[in-house]
């Protein structure tokens, strides 16, 4: 009775549009792989001193050269943030169903920002790589649950065209990120590109806290819930209050920590995400799609974060950052779009996005490989250029698996 009092209507926001939550959505996935561009760029990640047979030695630069790290060690370093990514994300997308989404990315952006600092602040090699793994951790909240929200809001025709957009953002921040960390390891110092992403990403942060949420759909807002919940229990209080005064005082005694302990031992949450996790690891499709994904990100980061560092120590490339920043955004852009639109030509079903995937990833694979074999810097360009193309061009098959 007291239920029906309580709207579940979720708030409607007074600032945000479809378009405009597109747009910082987009800003916010660009800033999270500049970040992950800038640590692979040659300006921040550097490289060891070298000393030739003549005893002239040259120091070291960057991260690398810093704490002087072995590749072992500069590996780790690169996948380090995907610790905390694989933790947190599906732990992050169980508490959507209890907490209202927009104020959970406002809290992973808030650990971005703190961890990404933290990386400027670092003083050997486990401190950076902790930071790291923390960065992965609230970059978790916004990967998991930011599609979902463009999926909601965007218009019926557009779902594609929108989420193609966000995810275009990816090589795009990746090339920005190689020029940008380019830039700043030759002029400045590598820890001061770790505290500028934090600076631009601190105003996100806040967003997420002081704006009016906005909700998935198939969940009540949060506020909402609560308020049904204390309506509930003020009612459920009045009536055993009632029924208790009729009771023999060790009986009430009974009763309360009967009450308290099921209030502090709440397992719906646990169960509700084993449950999930049972109903994914049954659907072939998505199994098959993640462990696709999953090797495509092998590659992509192999190449992403070694790629300019070939290019400056095995074919000289004074300007390796800006070569390959050029030309990830230009093969990451152009790749994503001609992907979606021959999958529009092939219709956009799921069967056809397993086709295109298979073609372009065994030719993009291909053409990758072969172009490590020339000796020539300008061959290796045109062949990586074109497995770049086709790589990216893959990114669009994952759309129709999400709707």
């Amino acid at each position: 009775m007291a239920s029906s009092l309580v709207p579940l209507s979720a708030p409607h926001p007074s600032w945000f549009t479809p378009k405009r939550l597109l747009v910082i959505f987009c800003v916010i996935n660009m800033l999270n792989y500049v970040d992950r561009g800038t640590i692979a760029s040659n300006g921040v990640n550097g490289s060891l001193g070298t000393c030739t047979s003549s005893g002239t030695c040259t120091s070291g630069s960057g991260i690398q050269g810093e704490f002087n790290l072995n590749n072992f060690e500069d590996g780790v370093l690169s996948s380090a943030f995907m610790v905390g990514l694989l933790v947190a994300s599906p732990i992050f997308a169980s508490l959507s169903k209890s907490v209202n989404p927009f104020r959970l990315i406002g809290v992973g952006l808030s650990v971005w920002t703190l961890a990404t600092a933290g990386c400027g602040f670092s003083f050997n090699f486990w401190s950076i790589t902790i930071c790291r793994m923390v960065v992965g951790v609230g970059e978790a909240s916004f990967i998991s649950l930011a599609a979902p929200f463009i999926d909601d809001n965007a218009p019926i025709a557009q779902k594609t065209a929108w989420l193609a957009i966000f995810y275009m953002c990816i090589p795009t921040g990746y090339a920005l990120g190689y020029v940008y960390g380019g830039l700043v390891g030759t002029y400045l110092n590598w820890r001061f590109a770790f505290w500028v992403e934090a600076i631009l990403m601190l105003p996100f942060a806040v967003l997420g806290f002081v704006m009016k949420p906005l909700n998935l759909k198939g969940f009540a807002p949060a506020e909402s819930k609560q308020a049904l919940i204390s309506e509930e229990t003020d009612v459920q209080e009045v009536q055993d209050a009632l029924n208790d005064s009729a009771k023999p005082t060790k009986e009430k005694f009974s009763h309360m920590f009967s009450k308290m302990k099921c209030t502090c031992i709440d397992l719906n949450q646990f169960s509700r995400f084993i449950k999930d996790m049972k109903a994914l690891l049954v659907d072939k499709v998505y199994v098959v799609n993640v462990l696709g994904y999953c090797a495509y990100n092998f590659v992509l980061g192999a190449y992403s974060y070694w790629g300019p560092k070939a290019g400056y120590k095995i074919y000289n490339m004074s300007d390796a950052d800006l070569i390959f920043g050029g030309i990830t955004i230009v093969c990451g852009i152009l790749g994503t779009l001609a992907g979606g639109y021959v999958l529009d030509l092939m219709k956009s079903t799921i069967p056809n996005a397993f086709k295109l995937l298979s073609v372009t990833t065994f030719f993009g694979a291909i053409f990758c490989f072969t172009a490590f074999c020339f000796q020539n810097m300008y061959a290796f360009l045109a062949f990586f250029s074109v497995g770049e193309l086709l790589v990216f061009a893959i990114q669009v098959t994952s759309f129709p698996m999400q709707n």
